[in-house]
């Protein structure tokens, strides 16, 4: 139901000034053709206060596609081709939906074909630099509560939508694969919905623990399948090769990726306006999720961290169901998947609206030492060399500062030493494939600046994360509009948050009656 003052046509407010500085969002590149298109909202419902720092972010002058085009995964394949010469390689999509939930296309199969259909096959052929989609056959009514798929259409409108050479059904793959001797197939786990590669070579392991558990992938059972029908084939891995495509960015999917940053962070600065003593984690996350949704992003690009006081100590914590109390830091990491991509951002700051003189002395170290980085990163340097000299910088730093405890010294010292402040690539998935500490930094790949402390001591916990991207000048980062400074934080917080727009029975429901 619509709130008694009626739905909020966002559409005349999308031509609202963004705030000084951000940059408006853009959608560069060719977008016909489009295999399944995705719009941004034109009407939608938000709380009585909603303003130009909100509805700034939804294009709405005309309804704007935001996914890629055709040509950008033609230009994958070819680079793919490149590297297997006259071999094949062979892709298996997601597979069906098992529950109420919508279907998300895997990482892989999507970076290749853009298709999101269920249980769809690509396959490259090397000799001929062609591609072929096999998809399930299904009537036009088959499904009638759902909507058009591909498997509906006629070849020539799936051809002609993805750009691929050749459509078949199912039952064509193994005479295709009759006289092919070597096929690349993927031998990592695909990436799903909300997942990294990481977190599902983690899940498989403790799968194999499991004396119940089946520890047999969808991958390896692919392949197995494969040998067993196509004994003659070679069988190499195209997981290294898809890494590497993945790892450098093209100027497409770093608009996504920003895009995807400018949500997380509008969603996370509405959940620094919210905090209050008292409110509940999972309600912060929950207005980042309203501005994701309303903004395009099909969902969360992984599981929320929204931390308060102790669970902070927890660096992946996920239960978010405690109250957040006076005296407190929270630590908020979270980000939508829009058009397949993501970001990633870390931000503390105090529950009750002014950080502590230790707070200060702790975060305002991080932030000084996040600083650091950023102003390093440039293209032709390795991480290794950004990490070395601001290390080199805040030795000096530490040497002036007189910090309240020793063991706050101590941790100090000890993150001068640590060499994961340039952290993990970003893009379809948030821990994304792919290493560029081994090389000199180029321009495309987007990672994460985090620098992070530990006092064990006292189980304390303190960080802070932007995305950024190497440009051909410097660095972007994506998500640097978010106040990081903590006079600047402070004062965002104390503007009134979404959560304090909502009916109170929503955030404090009463006794049914008996």
């Amino acid at each position: 139901m619509s709130p008694k003052n009626g739905p909020v046509d966002l559409k005349g407010a999308f031509r609202c000034a963004a705030p000084a500085g951000w940059p408006r969002p853009s959608f560069a590149g060719d977008t016909a053709g489009k295999v399944r298109t995705r719009w941004t909202v034109r009407r939608t419902w938000l709380p009585p206060r909603t303003d130009a720092r909100l509805v700034w972010a939804f294009e709405g002058d005309t309804m704007q596609p935001t996914d890629l085009p055709p040509d950008e995964f033609a230009a994958r394949r070819v680079r793919v081709f490149e590297r297997i010469g006259d071999a094949s390689a062979l892709l298996q999509g997601a597979g069906p939906v098992r529950a109420f939930d919508r279907f998300r296309q895997s990482n892989e199969f999507h970076y290749l074909s853009g298709v999101e259909e269920p249980q769809a096959y690509v396959l490259l052929d090397g000799s001929t630099r062609e591609t072929t989609l096999f998809l399930p056959r299904r009537e036009a009514g088959q499904a009638s509560h759902d909507e058009p798929t591909l498997s509906t259409l006629e070849d020539s409108a799936v051809r002609e939508l993805t750009g691929v050479e050749h459509v078949c059904a199912w039952g064509e793959l193994d005479g295709k694969l009759a006289s092919t001797r070597v096929l690349y197939v993927p031998h990592q786990p695909a990436e799903g919905r909300l997942a990294s590669r990481d977190v599902l070579l983690g899940g498989a392991k403790l799968a194999a623990m499991d004396p119940y558990e089946s520890a047999l992938g969808r991958e390896s059972h692919f392949i197995g399948l494969l040998r067993a029908r196509h004994p003659q084939i070679e069988i190499p891995d195209l997981s290294p090769i898809l890494d590497e495509l993945r790892l450098v960015k093209s100027a497409r999917e770093v608009e996504l990726i920003r895009r995807a940053a400018q949500l997380c962070g509008l969603g996370v600065m509405e959940a620094m306006r919210s905090t209050r003593p008292g409110v509940m984690e999972y309600q912060l996350g929950a207005v980042a999720d309203l501005i994701f949704l309303a903004g395009g992003a099909g969902g969360s690009g992984y599981r929320a961290i929204i931390a308060g006081g102790e669970n902070i100590w927890y660096p992946h914590y996920f239960t978010n169901d405690r109250p957040l109390r006076d005296g407190d830091l929270v630590l908020m990491d979270y980000a939508p998947d829009y058009g397949y991509y993501t970001c990633d951002i870390g931000r503390m700051w105090p529950v009750n609206g002014r950080y502590s003189d230790l707070q200060r002395e702790l975060y305002g170290f991080m932030v000084a030492y996040h600083q650091a980085l950023l102003q390093r990163l440039r293209p032709g340097v390795t991480a290794a060399h950004v990490m070395d000299e601001a290390a080199q910088e805040m030795a000096d730093v530490v040497a002036a500062t007189r910090f309240s405890k020793p063991v706050y010294e101590a941790a100090a010292r000890r993150t001068l030493e640590f060499r994961g402040h340039l952290s993990h690539p970003v893009g379809m998935a948030v821990h994304d494939v792919g290493n560029y500490h081994a090389a000199p930094l180029v321009p495309g790949l987007t990672f994460t600046v985090d620098p992070q402390m530990w006092v064990p001591e006292e189980r304390l916990y303190i960080r802070c994360e932007d995305t950024v991207a190497i440009t051909d000048g410097g660095m972007e980062n994506l998500t640097g509009f978010v106040p990081l400074e903590l006079d600047a934080t402070e004062t965002l917080m104390r503007e009134d948050g979404l959560l304090d727009r909502l009916p109170s029975a929503v955030l404090h429901p009463s006794p049914q009656p008996t």
